[in-house]
């Protein structure tokens, strides 16, 4: 029964079965919202928690103009921009620690990892949804001083 949510299709035979491949795989670029904190629930490992800020930014209002043969793309409209806040938990032992250390405040960082929903059940009794990102790779762009921010 369990190996049936895994198979693409079955017939009599065990040799026919096709496993069916999937993918969950996140790439993040953005800058660190906060320093990083270190949890460690009683009997689980411990695990680095951060919030990372990435930016989408777009024109509004584009229009083209055309002059004889050439035809221009004018920039007349503002520029939008939105932001979206990720909550980034590393568990790896060597990972979690040196981020845990060198991550701060600002800092530029690119994260890969996979996406996990998952539900809680907060101080108020509700039961709430949150949506985390399990890093597997951190790499360090900058230290996140104002020098790197320019």
């Amino acid at each position: 029964q369990v190996l049936r949510q895994f198979v693409r299709h079955d017939s009599d035979t065990v040799t026919s079965l096709v496993l069916e491949r999937s993918m969950n795989r996140v790439q993040l670029l953005g800058r660190v919202g906060q320093d990083p904190i270190m949890r460690q629930v009683e009997g689980k490992n411990p695990v680095t928690i951060f919030s990372l800020a990435t930016n989408e930014m777009w024109r509004t209002g584009d229009s083209e103009v055309g002059q004889g043969a050439l035809l221009f793309l004018c920039t007349l409209g503002d520029i939008s921009q939105k932001t979206t806040w990720h909550r980034i938990s590393v568990f790896r032992p060597g990972l979690r620690d040196v981020t845990y250390q060198y991550v701060r405040k600002g800092s530029r960082i690119f994260v890969e990892g996979k996406i996990d929903y998952g539900e809680y059940t907060d101080k108020n009794n509700v039961r709430r949804q949150a949506t985390t990102i399990i890093a597997d790779n951190v790499i360090f762009l900058s230290d996140g001083s104002v020098r790197d921010k320019v």
